[in-house]
């Protein structure tokens, strides 16, 4: 994708003030995918507050976009305008398609800060009978322990009974079967013990199985609470009203209105709603579509796809499809389907917990079905199966991965990596090929300039500045440390390029036979083919890639010719150039089926369906909201030698995760005989099952070598 500047002044200023009447107005959403610090922040808030008809704005920078609240009736046209003219990329959202918030983590929280204080009350409740408390104060705070425990219970396990109930169902089994049966038998055995004045409680011991469990739950969930789906943020992008031209009248209608043969009226910066044919010959910005690095020339009777941006001068289009079948659609469509295609990806931890279930329901029917045969007290014979199902329930099983997750996303976070997905971390590991697109992965989408002698780069300094294409402002960005020429009579020619005058005779910049030229008197055109500007790290990246031995590929939208340039210099020996969104994707798919772990790293439009077929995929922090929802990886601070630091910690991660499935195994091994042996009592549960789960996070925070 093109890039426009992020922190035009970078000053910081005030945020707009909020209204008492803001309230009352209109809400509107504005993506802002280049900004990237405070000041771009508050530039945006100045640039917002100062428009007719705003009584707020607000902008969220991890979100990227800005929430203004106007007067009933303020267009959006005009408030993207300003922030454009202030060098603010700046597109429409549509707030109706904007995923939702989740509430599970606040829900998961709850329930752990319920189970957590049941848990350490009733704890010390159960060591003051430990200690030999009397028959009357044992009695007592049993009763106390049942009504703090039961109620924390019904609300905390909620979590765990929900999913075996949905496994039951289906007539399988999971992890949380075993869990919800544990816990079910230890409350009523429990209860039962109270109400008989029995010695034996097993409410720490549930409580404890339930809190722990769950905050392994809400670690698992904070690994993916960033995740957005990628589908609905392509649907959010889209315009959301057009102008159609009726006779000789021009009206305002909502793109869902516009049907094929309808005649649409688009001015320059504003991007096509639905697919059509143009009526006139038009410059069109399709990088975020197609990669491709500079503007294309399209003749009268071209296709024109929805989401590529008009230049220079307005287009008439012919719609030739409704909305619901605009490239747009159809890359949304492409990206859900492949998101849900990876989420049947099963994760390390999944995968043993299909086997623990069975097992652990095994070993507690036999330890009832010994006992009982040995002794006929089916007292007795109940209370080891269910210290049995407690001891060896997954408490350092469920916290293996994890704890693990969690330590290494912090450590990655700190290195400038952001994970969005639970099971990233593996994934990453895993990856074996990387494909990674240019402009904007590997390119800043800015452009550098051949060099010039000072003259004819105050002359091109002075003409680019006149001009709001996007080739001119790349010129006027290379020589904005040139003093402008003094050039009068300046004009421009739509589509053609910048005209005039100088004491020395006319001047032009703009197109010529050898492509963009700059025309100086008496002279012949000095041919300005900008040169892509690489991101920082990019080489390094590449280099520590392959050193990990993973397969470096190159795959675009651009032309041949800039990817084998861009290829040779950054080390890279496998290009595939002109290649459509979906054919982007067709390659993911087609390196899969030969047995690839792919690694996909891009941040345009038309990459977010390979981003979601990949086996993993990364995205940088500028990248286009849509890209960011359907990543699994976010580089934050810019520097893309980060990313082969983030393989290796993956595959540390990876090291560490099966470690801590060896604790677990291990824990199991001294257990479960204590707890067929009869020897599990509800302290020794506690005690065993406290222990595991602080040596597997133990091990999970350990320092790892970057």
């Amino acid at each position: 994708m093109s890039a426009v500047a992020a922190c035009p002044g970078c000053a910081a200023t005030p945020a707009a003030s909020a209204s008492s009447a803001a309230a009352e107005g209109a809400t509107l959403y504005i993506a802002l995918p280049a900004i990237r610090c405070a000041a771009c922040i508050a530039g945006v808030e100045r640039v917002l507050a100062a428009q007719p008809g705003v009584r707020q704005a607000r902008v969220n920078l991890g979100l990227k976009r800005a929430r203004v609240v106007v007067t009933p009736g303020t267009p959006v046209d005009p408030l993207i305008s300003a922030l454009e003219a202030k060098g603010f990329e700046a597109q429409e959202l549509n707030p109706d398609a904007l995923p939702k918030r989740d509430p599970e983590g606040r829900a998961l929280l709850a329930r752990i800060a319920v189970a957590g204080f049941a848990m350490m009350n009733v704890m010390v409740l159960s060591v003051a009978v430990w200690s030999g408390a009397s028959e009357a104060t044992r009695a007592m705070f049993h009763w106390i322990s049942a009504m703090v425990a039961l109620p924390a219970l019904a609300f905390a396990a909620v979590p765990f009974f929900a999913g075996a109930a949905m496994a039951l169902r289906a007539r399988r089994l999971n992890m949380d079967v075993p869990i919800a049966l544990a816990i079910a038998l230890a409350a009523a055995m429990s209860v039962y013990e109270t109400v008989v004045g029995g010695h034996i409680t097993w409410f720490d011991a549930a409580l404890s199985l339930t809190f722990f469990l769950l905050a392994g739950r809400y670690l698992d969930h904070r690994a993916r609470a960033s995740a957005r789906s990628a589908a609905a943020e392509l649907t959010a992008l889209e315009v959301t009203r057009t102008i159609r031209l009726n006779g000789a009248s021009h009206e305002v209608v909502a793109v869902d209105a516009v049907r094929p043969g309808d005649h649409l009226w688009l001015t320059p910066g504003s991007r096509v709603p639905v697919d059509g044919e143009a009526l006139d010959p038009a410059d069109l910005d399709r990088s975020a579509l197609t990669g491709e690095s500079l503007p294309v020339s399209v003749a009268k009777g071209a296709s024109v796809a929805a989401g590529e941006m008009v230049l220079s001068r307005p287009l008439t289009l012919r719609a030739t499809a409704v909305v619901q079948d605009s490239t747009l659609r159809r890359l949304a469509a492409l990206v859900d389907v492949a998101e849900t295609g990876r989420h049947k990806y099963t994760a390390l931890a999944d995968r043993a917990a299909s086997l623990y279930a069975p097992v652990v329901h095994l070993l507690s029917a036999c330890a009832f079905a010994g006992w009982y045969l040995a002794t006929s007290n089916i007292h007795l014979a109940l209370s080891v199966a269910v210290a049995t199902l407690i001891i060896t329930c997954p408490c350092a099983l469920g916290l293996a991965a994890p704890a693990v997750s969690a330590a290494f996303s912090g450590r990655l976070f700190k290195t400038g990596v952001l994970l969005k997905n639970a099971t990233a971390l593996e994934r990453l590991a895993a990856a074996d090929t990387v494909l990674l697109d240019k402009t904007g992965t590997l390119t800043t989408g800015a452009l550098d300039l051949p060099d010039l002698d000072d003259y004819a780069k105050a002359v091109a300094a002075a003409l680019a500045r006149a001009s709001n294409h996007p080739v001119a402002r790349t010129i006027a960005a290379a020589t904005a440390c040139t003093d402008a020429a003094n050039v009068s009579g300046i004009r421009e020619v739509a589509g053609r390029g910048v005209h005039g005058q100088t004491p020395q005779g006319p001047v032009f910049l703009g197109k010529g036979a050898t492509g963009t030229v700059l025309r100086l008197p008496n002279q012949p055109d000095i041919p300005l083919q900008p040169e892509e500007i690489l991101q920082t790290g990019v080489a390094e990246m590449v280099a520590g890639l392959k050193a990990l031995g993973l397969n470096v590929g190159l795959v675009t939208g651009d032309r041949a010719a800039p990817a084998a340039k861009i290829a040779e210099a950054i080390g890279v020996e496998r290009v595939h150039a002109n290649v459509s969104p979906e054919e982007k994707a067709d390659l993911v798919t087609r390196l899969t089926d030969q047995g690839a772990k792919v690694l996909m790293f891009g941040d345009g439009l038309n990459d977010t369906g390979a981003l979601a077929r990949a086996h993993v995929s990364v995205s940088p922090a500028s990248a286009l909201d849509a890209a960011r929802a359907a990543s699994d990886i976010v580089l934050l601070n810019g520097d893309l030698a980060t990313l082969p630091k983030a393989v290796r910690l993956a595959r540390a991660a990876a090291r560490r995760t099966l470690q801590n499935f060896g604790i677990a195994i291990a824990y199991n091994c001294v257990a479960v005989p204590l707890a067929l042996a009869g020897l599990a009592t509800p302290l020794v549960a506690a005690i065993a099952m406290s222990t595991s789960s602080i040596t597997v996070v133990g091990n999970a925070v350990r320092k790892a070598r970057p």
